[in-house]
Order: C-alpha cells, then sequence, then structure tokens
C-alpha cells in the first residue's frame, strides 16, 4: 500500500461511529478487507456479542507458533462537540496528525494492525507459524469482547499477544496492570417526617457506617507492589433521599478500587462482602452490593523474552528501543490471559496521551511506524 492508501484505511475506521455499540459495522468493513485473501490460509470469522456488536478474528496462517494481535473498535462518546475543532467522526490531517475520535484509542492501533496483515498477504509471504487478529467489542466498557472470545477459546493456542493501545508512541511497553473493581451498595432504610426521624430508618446514615468501615479495611491492604503500586479505592458515586424533610428511605454509593497481585479481586470480594453481612446482622440495616467491570490484575516480568524482542525489533526496524511500564488502567489482555494456555501479553502502539480528550489525534509518523513494527515483529517471533 502507498501511505496514502494506508492512511485512507484509519480515516474510513475513524468515520464508523462505534460509540460504545455499532462495531458489527466497522467489524463487516475490516471483513472486506481480507475477503479477497479467504482461502485455506486466511479465515475470517465473525463472533457475536450483542446485537449490532460483532467482534472479529482473522486467521493467517495455519500451523506452527501462534501470534495474537489485539485491538478494540469502540470508541468513548466525543463528549460536548463544542469543543472539538472538526467534526470528530470526520478525520482531519493537520500538522502531520491526524485528528478524530479514537485517532489515539485506538483506531490508529487497529488500523495498523489490519494494514500491517494486508500488506502481509499482499505480498503472498508464507508464514512459518500463524497471526491471530482480535478485533474487539466493549473494551471501553468492561472488555465485554475480549471475555467472549476468551470464553469461547480463541485465545487458547497463542504463544504471545500483542495488544496496540497507545502507550507513547511504542516507545513504552506496557507489560502489567492494575485490576479493576467498580462496585456498587445499596442501603434500604425506611421513611419517615424528618421531625420525627426515630420512626424511620436513615438509608444514608447506614451508607456512610458501611463507606466508613470500607475505607478502613481495604486501608490495611497496604503492600505495595514494585512495579504496579499499591491498591487504591475511591467512593465515586453517591446518592439517596427523596426530599429535604423526609428521612431517607434508599441510597446508593459506588466505588472503583483498582487491585494488585498481593490482593486479587476475590480477596477484596470477601472483604466487602464481610462488611455487608456484618453490618446487616445489625438492626435497621439492610445493605446490598454487586459489581461491574471486574478485571483482575495482571502481573508481568518486564525481562519476559516477548519484552525483549519487541525492544530489539523496535531498535532494528525504527531506531529505538522502548521502554518498559506498567498501568494503573485496564485492557483486553486481561481476559485474555485468563484462557487454558500460559503466554505473555504486552502492550505496544501509537498514540500518546490524548486518549478520551476533546482534538484526540495521533502522530501519522506513529502510526506508519507502527504499520512497520508489527509486521516486522510477526516475523521475528514467527522465525
Amino acid at each position: 500500500m502507498t501511505k496514502e492508501e494506508q492512511l485512507n484505511v484509519l480515516k474510513k475506521i475513524i468515520s464508523i461511529q462505534t460509540v460504545n455499540q455499532n462495531e458489527a459495522e466497522l467489524a463487516d468493513y475490516i471483513a472486506s478487507l481480507f475477503q479477497p485473501y479467504v482461502g485455506d490460509n486466511v479465515k475470517v470469522e465473525k463472533v457475536n456479542y450483542a446485537p449490532g456488536r460483532d467482534n472479529l478474528v482473522v486467521t493467517i496462517g495455519n500451523g506452527g507458533k501462534v501470534l495474537g494481535y489485539s485491538g478494540h473498535m469502540d470508541v468513548v462518546d466525543p463528549g460536548d462537540l463544542d469543543a472539538w475543532d472538526s467534526d470528530p467522526f470526520d478525520p482531519v490531517v493537520k500538522d502531520d496528525k491526524l485528528y478524530g475520535r479514537g485517532a489515539c484509542d485506538m483506531k490508529s492501533g487497529l488500523s495498523a494492525l489490519v494494514v500491517a496483515l494486508l500488506e502481509m498477504l499482499e505480498k503472498g509471504e508464507k508464514l512459518p507459524g500463524t497471526i491471530k487478529l482480535l478485533a474487539t467489542v466493549g473494551e471501553e466498557t468492561g472488555n465485554y469482547g475480549a471475555g467472549e472470545l476468551t470464553k469461547q477459546g480463541f485465545a487458547d493456542d497463542l504463544d504471545g499477544l500483542v495488544i496496540a493501545e497507545p502507550r507513547d508512541d511504542l516507545k513504552t511497553i506496557t507489560y502489567a496492570c492494575k485490576g479493576v473493581i467498580d462496585y456498587h451498595v445499596t442501603s434500604v432504610g425506611k421513611a419517615a417526617h424528618s421531625s420525627r426521624p426515630e420512626m424511620g430508618i436513615n438509608a444514608i446514615d447506614n451508607l456512610f457506617e458501611f463507606a466508613k468501615q470500607a475505607k478502613e479495611e481495604l486501608a490495611k491492604f497496604d503492600h505495595e507492589d514494585p512495579a504496579l503500586g499499591k491498591l487504591t479505592h475511591v467512593i465515586s458515586l453517591i446518592s439517596g433521599g427523596e426530599q429535604i424533610n423526609s428521612v431517607p428511605s434508599e441510597a446508593k454509593l459506588g466505588g472503583n478500587i483498582r487491585t494488585i497481585p498481593e490482593y486479587p479481586n476475590q480477596v477484596v470480594y470477601d472483604k466487602l462482602e464481610k462488611i455487608i453481612d456484618d453490618l446487616n446482622q445489625k438492626p435497621g440495616f439492610n445493605l446490598s452490593i454487586n459489581y461491574t467491570f471486574p478485571e483482575e490484575p495482571m502481573g508481568g516480568d518486564p525481562d519476559a523474552p516477548l519484552i525483549k524482542l519487541a525492544q530489539k525489533v523496535a531498535q532494528d526496524s525504527l531506531g529505538f528501543t522502548p521502554g518498559v511500564g506498567t498501568s494503573t488502567g485496564a485492557n483486553d489482555g486481561q481476559e485474555f490471559t485468563q484462557s487454558k494456555k500460559d503466554f505473555t501479553s504486552i502492550i505496544i502502539g501509537p498514540g500518546s496521551n490524548t486518549s478520551h480528550m476533546p482534538n484526540e489525534f495521533v502522530n501519522l509518523d506513529a502510526y506508519y511506524n507502527a504499520i512497520k513494527f508489527y509486521q516486522d515483529f510477526a516475523h521475528a517471533f514467527l522465525n
């Protein structure tokens, strides 16, 4: 492909609006690019998650080592359109940057993977192994697509996984990340006139007691992981009550916890649920808890062979050696590494620090570098 053709693929992928849904349209477009090559050594599969939400798996090769390449197709809402200098879904090139929703997170990485593989097919290269492209839905809201693909066994044969999430325009490799727990507590009380509070049960007071104990107990999880740091806990949502002169009959609270391997998610669940159970033994307490977006922490080795190989390929191909780092955010690798096979997952991709922001952009040099890197890395890995 020419650079103009490479750029057009990225523009098209950004122009397809996939704000937390509608990934099927993008999956159809990517599938159409690979359709001319479908045969004995190229297979294209759509894996449905929900109406209008199809994951896409493109398998190239047959046998040998299996390299996974992954990117998510969904993007976050662009927010206030007045904060954008241009239409977020009509990509614009200015000063060697491409602007648009998803340009950084992470349609430039996904596009680079797609273009890299298409160019390898155009050249008729015979691979000594297999490459599996895993394009997912719902990463921004819970890694749903990666979870579905993992459940159906699409990661069970991987020998290594590269996720094209943005990180310093390929200059840093992420090898470990914290886990995620979003929890929601509901407190049910009994309404009464505020002038006669003894006749009611204050749901907000009971919720505050849970919040107090949760902060105290989770603060005791004070081990510091040498790479990921400490477990963190933030109470981030609270609502309740009906009106100012009534004892509140219901209140809700939400919190976000980032876990580390020393304290896997189940340890945290056990602690929160014990607080709930103990409080519910007291008169007037009626608390319940549920969880969303649970992701286990993913540890890693900064000296893993996959990382060393990625550093060597980048130095040979692009002229620089990426550093290594960790992340406090979640990614699809936390789902894929729950598969039956043990393998290393890393993040290296184009884009820097404009994810989820107005006027999100990617440096085009980083995009073109990513295409070359993913091709060269595939050759190095499979050989």
